[in-house]
């Protein structure tokens, strides 16, 4: 090929490259649009009006909270606040959802929702860390929620009963899904539940032992969905006690299950109730995974998407959101049948879906309603305000206080059990409803005695506090406004300003100052705006 021709062909190339590139963005946006007339005409069809938009510091908090799992550090929110541009806000949702807090963060959130079950200590942190290292992999490859579905769900058991369980302590194992399997210990009903209600929303377990009266799910179906896994097992020489690293195998030819405590045999039939047709070598969990993961599967999309508009909200369309059912109606249908198609057809691209959400101008408008009653939180007149998890917490107050050694890199791991973050995890257990969340006695008293925030608030530990209070270019009003900055990721009102400066030049010598300082970062620390996410 001549030179000439060569370098057309890297023309074209980079052409249809930002071709594709900005018809993304557009489909992103009008799928943003989209969400705005249907929520839009809600409102109007019960004569509610939408909150004003977020300003700019609420607006890149409650972003990198969302997308992140932390607050901004103050370099980013400075630069984010002086800029002028007025497609910043697009640009910072492309920069946070590109970067490397996005697959952090929502590794943790995936993992924490497939071992939900195993208790608090040595053994959920090891296989939360295993699940999360594997989960990061797929979201910084941004791989289609389909394709890594698919692999959790059908993931070969035949050559993992190597390592003796090493490679979920140690941080140095191979890369798979294995640890979801070794959560549920093996067990084909275990298996069945968590993946129906995570991946496909439907709580099925509750028919496990018996029929009820009022239930959309009956035993058998159960029983049925369980009986895709089937095959899944433990080696005949180790079925003493489980314990994490215990073996696991695969049947590919059993199909059937016994219901406990009956003679009754049950084959595997979709949640649909069609049968599956049986492909030669197959797996019974690849053929489950392969009817899942379809386009046209009335289940998954709405499920995936509902768990984003969750995420990012605090509540979903259907809520709880793993509770599909007749009698449970989605808030916004046709929102939820909208997202859940272009999801399928933009080939399951999480970020897609993502970007759209944010770009909205009801995910962008402020949690603060003007008239006198506050409308329903499901009617999104406003954005819900969300109380924090214990991960965003914690990473929080390591961004606010610039303490390297338990920065993420450090604090992620998950082999010592008494580490500053896992035993900060255990006062903060989540709840439900994060737009219901309520701090508890013993959890203020957790944040106001920690010992990071001790250490972190004193005149001559703390880092940021250190590095602001010892700084020659800054006078009082700009040490608090960094202050806020750093822990707020906004700058304080006049009448705040007025008021901190007036109680820091109370003291007499520069340490007196230094502890006046260090008075005002531990109240921002403490208050509820750092609690929570608006």
């Amino acid at each position: 090929m001549t030179r000439h021709r060569m370098g057309f062909v890297a023309v074209f190339v980079f052409i249809a490259a930002a071709s594709l590139s900005a018809s993304a963005e557009d489909d992103e946006q009008k799928l943003a649009d989209r969400i705005d007339e249907l929520i839009g005409a809600k409102l109007a069809d019960a004569n509610i009006e939408p909150a004003l938009p977020a300003d700019d510091a609420t607006f890149y908090r409650r972003l990198s909270l969302d997308v992140a799992g932390k607050i901004p550090a103050s370099a980013e929110a400075r630069k984010f606040l002086s800029d002028t541009r007025q497609d910043k806000r697009r640009q910072a949702i492309d920069r946070l959802l590109d970067g490397p807090g996005y697959g952090i963060h929502f590794a943790n959130v995936w993992a924490g929702l497939m071992v939900p079950e195993i208790d608090d200590g040595f053994q959920k942190q090891a296989l939360v860390a295993s699940l999360s290292r594997w989960m990061r992999q797929q979201l910084d490859e941004n791989v289609a929620y389909d394709k890594w579905v698919r692999e959790v769900v059908a993931f070969p058991l035949e050559n993992n009963s190597e390592g003796g369980g090493n490679e979920f302590f140690n941080n140095t194992g191979p890369t798979t899904p294995t640890a979801f399997y070794q959560s549920k210990m093996g067990k084909p009903e275990n298996i069945a539940a968590s993946v129906v209600r995570v991946f496909l929303g439907v709580r099925i377990e509750c028919a496990q032992c018996h029929d009820h009266p009022f239930a959309s799910w009956k035993r058998d179906q159960f029983w049925g969905q369980a009986a895709f896994f089937a095959g899944v097992r433990r080696p005949a020489n180790q079925m003493g006690d489980f314990f994490i690293g215990t073996p696991l195998m695969e049947l590919k030819d059993r199909r059937e299950l016994i219901i406990p405590g009956t003679d009754r045999v049950v084959q595997p039939v979709f949640l649909d109730g069609k049968e599956p047709q049986w492909k030669y070598q197959a797996s019974a969990r690849a053929t489950f995974a392969d009817w899942m993961t379809a386009k046209e599967n009335p289940f998954f999309a709405r499920t995936a998407v509902n768990r984003l508009w969750g995420q990012l909200f605090g509540i979903g369309i259907v809520e709880p959101v793993d509770d599909f059912s007749t009698e449970n109606k989605p808030s916004h249908p046709e929102l939820l049948d909208e997202l859940a198609k272009q999801f399928a057809e933009h080939s399951f691209d999480l970020k897609f879906v993502m970007r759209a959400i944010c770009l909205s101008k009801t995910y962008q408008q402020s949690s603060v309603y003007a008239g006198p009653s506050k409308p329903q939180t499901r009617v999104f007149a406003s954005m819900p305000v969300k109380g924090l998890s214990a991960d965003q917490i914690f990473d929080s107050l390591i961004q606010a206080t610039g303490n390297r050694d338990n920065s993420r890199g450090n604090s992620n791991r998950f082999g010592a059990i008494n580490s500053p973050k896992s035993t900060f995890q255990q006062k903060f257990a989540p709840q439900e409803k994060r737009t219901e969340f309520q701090t508890s006695i013993p959890q203020a008293l957790a944040l106001m005695n920690n010992p990071l925030i001790a250490t972190q608030t004193h005149p001559d530990k703390g880092d940021t506090l250190a590095a602001i209070a010892s700084a020659p270019y800054l006078d009082t009003a700009g040490k608090v406004e960094s202050l806020y900055i750093a822990a707020l990721s906004r700058r304080p009102t006049e009448q705040e300003s007025c008021r901190l400066v007036s109680y820091v030049d109370q003291g007499g010598n520069d340490r007196e100052k230094k502890k006046a300082l260090s008075d005002v970062f531990w109240a921002l620390l403490n208050s509820p705006e750092f609690l929570f996410n608006h």
